[in-house]
């Protein structure tokens, strides 16, 4: 019983959804890199090691976070696995240690480039979890560029460098997670005050920051049209995206008209729907009639 408590502890601070999520991305990215959607041999497994890097990746930022924020988290998230007790602090950075060199080993086998965009992302992960957090937005925009890479990096993985696609579909998701992060600092505003994190929320407010939340969920709507317009993606793109885009817009506008922390954690979990429907979407959109 013990056992089973501790690996539902661990999942919990690793966020293996998330994780998947972010592994995915570099299969998409991999994917919308790849011609004719004709995977190989090598393509497969390049995805595989992407996948494994990026969830790796994520899985210790995610634990490094719950490691500096445990303070916070025992006002606004009791509990969560470290501030109730189950992770000790120092397993958590055991858990951190070992992931990362599990990422650094297949982004290694990957190749120099994928090597060196993934100690970027790792570097700024880690800067965010102990420092950047506590920055308000610029920390949004860091944890956002870390969630944008994986679609360059997917590119890097089979060769084919960054492609005017792949950087809006980047693009796309830096702006939809930049809301989301604000979004998130509506939830944690009493805890962020404790420990002086400045974000939108503390600063300006709750309803400062929805509105700042809904500014970045429209310009990732508007964002989208282009892939189609400049004829990058297929027809098929189109449904999936007009779903995601219908959601994005919802949210905001529950999120302008309720910015309580209820509703706020309520917005930030759809956000979530709509960006994984998005990555389909951008994977529908390498089909054609043909």
């Amino acid at each position: 019983m013990k056992t089973m408590k501790k690996a539902e502890a661990v999942a919990r601070l690793i966020r293996p959804i998330n994780c998947t999520v972010m592994g995915f991305a570099v299969i998409v990215g991999i994917i919308v890199a790849t011609p004719s959607f004709s995977m190989g041999r090598n393509e497969v497994i390049r995805a595989a090691l992407g996948f494994v890097t990026g969830f790796t990746f994520l899985a210790t930022a995610n634990v490094v976070n719950d490691y500096y924020d445990r303070e916070i988290d025992a006002v606004n998230e009791p509990n969560r696995p470290i501030p109730s007790g189950i992770i000790r602090p120092k397993e958590a950075l055991s858990y951190a240690s070992v992931l990362s060199v599990v990422g650094f080993v297949s982004a290694s086998l990957t190749n120099w480039e994928c090597l060196v965009l993934a100690t970027m992302s790792w570097i700024l992960l880690l800067y965010y979890g102990t420092r950047g957090k506590r920055t308000g937005l610029l920390g949004n925009f860091v944890v956002s560029a870390c969630i944008s890479l994986p679609f360059i990096y997917g590119g890097f993985a089979v060769e084919r460098g960054l492609s005017l696609v792949l950087t809006l579909f980047s693009a796309m998701a830096f702006l939809s997670n930049t809301g989301r992060e604000i979004t998130k600092g509506i939830v944690d505003v009493e805890g962020d005050k404790l420990r002086n994190v400045k974000t939108v929320a503390v600063l300006w407010g709750s309803k400062t920051a929805a509105v700042a939340a809904s500014s970045f969920y429209g310009a990732s709507v508007i964002l989208s049209s282009f892939p189609w317009f400049l004829g990058k993606v297929s027809a098929f793109y189109l449904p999936l995206v007009a779903l995601a885009d219908a959601g994005f817009i919802f949210s905001s506008l529950t999120l302008l008209q309720d910015y309580s922390r209820e509703n706020a954690r309520r917005v930030k979990n759809l956000v979530r729907v709509w960006m994984v429907i998005s990555l389909l979407a951008f994977v529908a959109g390498k089909f054609s009639w043909k």
